[in-house]
C-alpha cells in the first residue's frame, strides 16, 4: 500500500477540536495563574486550571500520534505524504525559531533602546524625565520604581549551573547523533542505550534549572515581578525548559516505541523529526546562554 500515489485521507477526527480546547484551556489557566500571582491573590484558580487544560493536551497527544502511528504501521503512508510529513516539521521548527527570535528581539530591545532612553541616553531621552535620578545599567539591578517593581540582589552566574546545562545539553546532541546513527545501521542495542541516555541528559537539565530557579526566587529575590530583567530572563529560560521538557517527552515516546520493534533504516521520519527538535532546541540554548547569562 505505501506505492500509491494518492494521498491518504483518514477519517474524520475528533482530536482537532479536542487539541483546540486543551489549548485554550491552557493558555487561560496559565495567563490566569501569572495574574493573580502579580496581584497576590494566593485563592488562585490558575494552577489548577492549567493542570486540567494540560491534561486535556496530554489526552489528545496520546490519541492522536497513537492514531497516526497506527496508520504508518499499516502501511497507508506514500512517499508523497512523507515528504508532506517532513514539509510540515520543517515549518513548525521555522515557526518556533521565529518564536525565540521574538523574544531574543524583546531583550535586545530593552538593553539597546528602551533602557538607556529611560536612563537620558539618545534622540528619545525625554523619557528620562520619568525618572530623573534612573540610570540604566544591564542587568537590571535597579529599576526606575523600586517600590513597583523592587529589583533583584543579583544575579545568577553563568560559570555554576548554566555552564553544567550547556555541557549536558551539547552533549545530549553527540548522544542523539549516536543512536542515529545506530538505527542507520540497524544495531537495535546501541540505539536504545544512546537514545536512553540522552534523556538522561535532558531530565539533568531540568532537574539543574529547577535548582536554579529557587536559587533566583528564595536568595536573589529574582523573580517574574522583580521588573524587566526577571521577566525576560525567566520568559526566555522558562520558555526553553519547557521545549526540553517536550523534547524529553517526544524522545521518551521514540524509545517505546524502538523497544517495541518500531524504525528502520528505511522508515525512520518520526524518530528523524525527534531528532530535529532536539536540535533545535539545544542551538536554542547556546543563544540563551550567550545572550542571557555571559553577555
Amino acid at each position: 500500500m505505501a506505492t500509491h500515489d494518492q494521498y491518504y485521507v483518514p477519517a474524520q477526527s475528533k482530536w482537532p477540536i479536542i487539541a483546540t480546547v486543551g489549548l485554550l484551556v491552557t493558555v487561560y489557566g496559565l495567563g490566569t495563574w501569572f495574574n493573580d500571582l502579580k496581584a497576590a491573590r494566593p485563592e488562585s484558580h490558575g494552577p489548577l486550571i492549567f493542570f486540567c487544560g494540560a491534561l486535556i493536551v496530554a489526552y489528545m497527544m496520546f490519541g492522536w500520534f497513537g492514531a497516526v502511528i497506527k496508520e504508518s504501521r499499516a502501511g497507508l503512508y506514500s512517499p508523497q505524504l512523507d515528504r508532506s510529513f517532513r514539509w510540515g516539521m520543517t515549518w513548525f521548527i521555522f515557526s518556533e525559531v521565529m518564536f525565540f527570535i521574538a523574544f531574543f528581539g524583546a531583550l535586545f530591545y530593552v538593553r539597546h533602546l528602551s533602557g538607556p532612553w529611560l536612563g537620558g541616553e539618545g534622540s528619545k531621552a525625554v523619557a528620562h524625565m520619568l525618572w530623573p535620578d534612573f540610570q540604566f545599567a544591564w542587568p537590571l539591578l535597579h529599576t526606575p520604581d523600586p517600590a513597583l517593581y523592587p529589583p533583584p540582589k543579583g544575579t545568577i552566574s553563568p560559570w555554576g549551573l548554566p555552564l553544567l546545562n550547556t555541557v549536558l545539553l551539547v552533549t545530549s546532541s553527540v548522544t542523539l547523533t549516536i543512536a542515529h546513527h545506530a538505527l542507520n545501521k540497524g544495531h537495535r542495542g546501541a540505539l536504545k542505550f544512546w537514545l536512553g541516555l540522552t534523556i538522561l541528559l535532558g531530565i539533568g537539565f531540568l532537574g539543574f534549572q529547577a535548582e536554579e530557579y529557587i536559587h533566583a526566587y528564595t536568595e536573589l529575590g529574582l523573580t517574574l515581578g522583580s521588573g524587566v530583567y526577571g521577566a525576560t530572563f525567566f520568559m526566555l529560560t522558562g520558555f526553553h525548559g519547557a521545549h526540553v521538557t517536550i523534547g524529553a517527552l517526544i524522545l521518551l515516546v521514540m524509545l517505546i516505541r524502538i523497544v517495541r520493534g518500531h524504525f528502520t533504516a528505511e522508515h525512520q521520519f518520526g524518530f528523524q523529526a525527534a531528532t530535529w527538535y532536539w536540535h533545535f532546541v539545544d542551538v536554542v540554548w547556546l543563544g540563551l546562554f550567550l545572550f542571557v547569562y555571559v553577555l
